[in-house]
């Protein structure tokens, strides 16, 4: 692809540490929607080993009906993995119900796991029926089980092991058949060792753990996500964008992504929402190393370099743009590209007029 700054002659930048013009030749990088192969994967993007470890675990439990605890960051995409086991069960026809535990007060979720009969508490008006009578011949996704309180957690217990519950208000035992699926991003054993998290219930649970990489130990993904969620977002706001410089891709890559998958695709939205052509518009990333120190991204240096040169040649010009000894002669470069780049690049008189001038009175002072 071609590069989007071109020079016709601005060698200074290679004898400062920079690349050649005929270097920069690929800093675009194309945009392609990623197309998921796998059906049963849809929405799971990805190409690590990491991802694919995952998967095949998914592959392994899904057709059985053993209860699956998934562990991971938030944001790291534990329901998509849900579904995934979900609709590679022989339960698929049937409903997958989700709950976020963390979502709900716990006075209420109760009620919103086991149901509660007409009058079973103030402002209980009619019968309704609960997660796990409407998940029955399906499964049961319940997100956040580190935020269920220890007093609902025995009756939790049972209602797994023995696939049996009454409803708030009720003496009448209902039997359901409900494959469970979990997942929480806390240290549940620090929890048990707490006395926060019932030890039988988290036995219970973690029948099949899989734990779910956060994204910088996956980072070969994120350029599919990128290319992703850019095309979703794009299409979504009938926008065309077809590329991504290199430098910006290589920010993304870096960042730490404390959120993950999620913290991504709300970035990605900003950056299509910001754009305007057909390369993506990625506003400035901190990235920062492992020891901790920030880095600077290239595009950012390369830029300051590329100021630099300009208005080193207005100085040498004594703030001419055009004609013959001007800046824009001693760059190469047209005079309506040069003031196209000075406009971009911020690059106002006072910068190098001031440049001049101290350098005469340099001039001045050593003669």
């Amino acid at each position: 692809m071609g590069a989007t700054v071109a020079y016709a002659n601005l060698g200074r930048l290679a004898g400062a540490g920079f690349p050649n013009i005929s270097d920069l030749a690929d800093q675009q990088l194309y945009l392609e929607p990623e197309i998921s192969s796998e059906c049963c994967f849809e929405g799971i993007i990805g190409r690590s080993i990491a991802l694919r470890k995952v998967l095949e675990q998914v592959a392994i439990v899904a057709p059985t009906d053993a209860t699956v605890l998934l562990h991971g960051e938030t944001g790291t995409g534990k329901e998509l993995i849900a579904r995934a086991i979900h609709r590679l069960s022989s339960r698929r026809e049937r409903a997958l119900v989700r709950m976020n535990c963390a979502a709900i007060p716990s006075g209420l979720l109760e009620s919103e796991l086991f149901g509660h009969e007409k009058g079973a508490f103030t402002g209980a008006l009619l019968q309704r029926r609960g997660r796990f009578e409407l998940a029955d011949g399906g499964s049961l996704f319940l997100d956040e089980i580190g935020d269920i309180s220890l007093e609902l957690q025995p009756k939790l217990l049972r209602a797994i092991q023995e696939q049996e519950f009454e409803r708030l208000g009720s003496s009448k035992t209902i039997r359901v058949n409900v494959r469970m699926i979990a997942a929480t991003h806390r240290d549940l054993p620090a929890m048990i060792r707490e006395q926060e998290f019932r030890e039988d219930l988290f036995y219970r649970f973690n029948v099949f753990p899989i734990e779910i990489p956060p994204l910088r130990e996956r980072r070969e993904d994120i350029l599919p996500l990128v290319n992703h969620f850019v095309s979703k977002f794009a299409q979504r706001m009938g926008k065309d964008i077809r590329f991504i410089s290199r430098n910006a891709m290589d920010a993304l890559t870096n960042a730490p992504w404390k959120g993950n998958v999620r913290e991504l695709g709300n970035f990605m939205e900003r950056c299509v929402i910001l754009t305007q052509g057909d390369k993506l518009n990625v506003p400035h990333l901190e990235v920062k190393d492992s020891a901790g120190r920030k880095v600077v991204p290239v595009a950012s240096s390369f830029r300051e370099a590329e100021r630099r040169v300009i208005i080193d040649a207005l100085s040498d010009a004594s703030g001419r743009i055009a004609g013959k000894g001007g800046a824009a002669e001693r760059l190469g470069l047209k005079r309506t590209t040069l003031l196209n780049k000075m406009r971009r690049l911020s690059i106002s008189r006072i910068d190098y007029f001031d440049q001049y001038t101290n350098r005469i009175a340099g001039h001045q002072a050593t003669s």
